[in-house]
């Protein structure tokens, strides 16, 4: 029998998540997570080469990873999909174990020196949110989505680590008003294309915009490419 190959990746995320609450993501916590799996040093670094930070930054992507999953699972077919954005984020939330790693992970991430890291990771989650949900633009709308949602979901993140109301009722009440505005936002858009006077304006800057593309999806099947493991 084939004994099934050591994930460990994942074994150190675990282990670490057990000193964080107490060290941070730190390299405190990194080391400790290394003696407690029991592997090598030079094999825990070549998987997390920057230490703590890319444990941080694995552990925020699988967070990612449990919500698109609870998305799938759920049928949203008669859902309106101002209720479906809601819905990710408070999934995404929800399915947090560790609110403390998190805290210590919105620390970290507020360094400077680490500040466009965490920014890369609040824009991963509302890719991975809209991605899920079905969006197809293939124009500035796909940038535009996601720094709207960016700027919701982070919002949110801070106001829910300090929430200590029943039920977190507070924090979704918060997330409602938040969505809220951009539908407003949304309303006074479609208000000023209808206005006498901007339509010819916004046909030509639409026609502008619309030669902005998003990234191409990188492929994992060339060599030269790394990313953190999940």
């Amino acid at each position: 029998m084939t004994d099934t190959p050591r994930d460990f990746a994942t074994e150190i995320l675990d282990a670490a998540l057990m000193h964080v609450p107490f060290d941070g993501w730190s390299e405190t916590a990194f080391k400790a997570a290394i003696e407690d799996v029991d592997i090598a040093p030079a094999l825990a670094r070549g998987l997390f080469p920057r230490g703590a930070i890319d444990l941080a930054a694995a552990y925020h992507r699988r967070g990612d990873d449990a919500m698109i999953a609870a998305l799938d699972a759920r049928d949203m077919s008669d859902i309106r999909f101002r209720d479906k954005v809601a819905l990710a984020v408070r999934l995404r939330l929800e399915l947090v174990e560790d609110k403390e790693a998190v805290r210590r992970g919105a620390t970290l991430f507020a360094l400077p020196m680490h500040a466009a890291e965490g920014a890369k990771l609040i824009w991963g989650t509302a890719d991975c949110i809209w991605t899920a949900l079905g969006d197809v633009s293939r124009d500035i709308n796909w940038y535009t989505k996601r720094a709207t949602l960016s700027g919701v979901y982070s919002s949110t993140v801070l106001y829910w680590l300090g929430d200590d109301s029943l039920d977190n009722e507070a924090t979704w009440a918060f997330l409602d008003r938040r969505i809220d505005d951009v539908m407003q936002i949304e309303k006074v858009k479609a208000q000023v294309r209808k206005a006498p006077g901007f339509g010819r304006f916004l046909k030509g800057a639409e026609t502008v915009l619309s030669r902005i593309k998003p990234p191409k999806a990188r492929r994992d099947d060339l060599p030269g490419g790394w990313t953190v493991p999940r």
